[in-house]
């Protein structure tokens, strides 16, 4: 697994595809191995003409692990944020969208189309408001604008952040993991449950570390609402979202489709928070074509 120095820390990445294309850079989620992106949608968008790079944020994975840097309580955090009182976090979304511009500068890489998910969409969105000129484009995949009038995600889904396995044993933690992909999956789109298992196994031996999860937290309730941030994006913007996702409400998607200036809207019936192998032509296809129009507008 190659790595390289950025913003300070150390990324693993990947970087697949012909080096003289487009690239396009994807950005995973809270907690989630750059794994997490399939390999089957990575294959589909280098067969769609792009240089595809996924790699892991910080505090996941084989990238930069802030041990023992202690997160703020979720509670006590989310009561400060909401009385607008300072909270002292390891570090921020923006720090994050610095490691991704960092790991394009490692690469030599000048401008991309930026790709992300859940709150890699949000570390996009950093990206394109902050890094303009480095972005040929923003698709933001099941993420939102941090509004705090929007709708809640479910009890079970809200679990799946708060909830850990009965114990350290590796069996015990690759059930509850599997047991939260189902909690916040798509209904329409059920995994396999082998090839569920066979996931989780794989990224629990590549580089489980659940302790970066309450950093990443604390870096997402930080952050706030983004609002104000996002009308300042210029960057062509997509937003792709399921209408059936309990963890991230699908108001979360039109707020940031109607926030971010021009911005379409893409709506997936039946797709939860996740990313289903059923569903890797149709996100190939909205992510290519997004990046494609761009290009040919340019």
């Amino acid at each position: 697994m190659p790595t390289t120095s950025a913003n300070g820390i150390t990324i693993a990445y990947e970087d697949h595809g012909d080096p003289a294309a487009p690239p396009l850079l994807l950005v995973m989620g809270l907690g989630r191995q750059l794994t997490s992106w399939p390999i089957e949608l990575v294959e589909a968008l280098v067969a769609r003409g792009f240089r595809v790079i996924r790699y892991d944020n910080r505090d996941t994975g084989l990238s930069t692990r802030f041990d023992g840097v202690a997160a703020p309580g979720i509670k006590s955090h989310v009561l400060r944020a909401l009385l607008r009182l300072p909270v002292r976090v390891p570090y921020r979304i923006a720090d994050m969208a610095k490691d991704a511009v960092g790991l394009l500068d490692a690469l030599g890489i000048e401008r991309a189309h930026v790709v992300g998910a859940s709150m890699g969409g949000m570390i996009g969105q950093h990206v394109a408001a902050s890094h303009g000129h480095r972005a040929l484009s923003l698709t933001s995949i099941m993420s939102t604008t941090g509004n705090p009038w929007l709708p809640r995600a479910k009890p079970e889904a809200v679990a799946v952040l708060t909830g850990r396995p009965a114990s350290d044993d590796v069996d015990a933690q690759v059930a509850f993991t599997m047991q939260a992909a189902r909690a916040i999956g798509s209904p329409a789109y059920p995994p396999d449950p082998v090839r569920l298992e066979t996931r989780v196994r794989a990224e629990h031996a590549r580089g489980h570390y659940p302790q970066g999860v309450p950093r990443h937290i604390a870096a997402i309730i930080a952050d706030g609402d983004r609002r104000a941030m996002l009308r300042r994006i210029t960057v062509p913007t997509l937003v792709v979202h399921g209408d059936a996702d309990p963890l991230v409400p699908i108001a979360g998607g039109e707020d940031t489709a109607k926030t971010i200036p021009g911005a379409r809207l893409h709506v997936i019936p039946g797709m939860g928070h996740d990313l289903p192998l059923a569903l890797v032509d149709t996100m190939a296809d909205a992510i290519a074509g997004h990046a494609h129009s761009v290009t040919v507008a340019a």
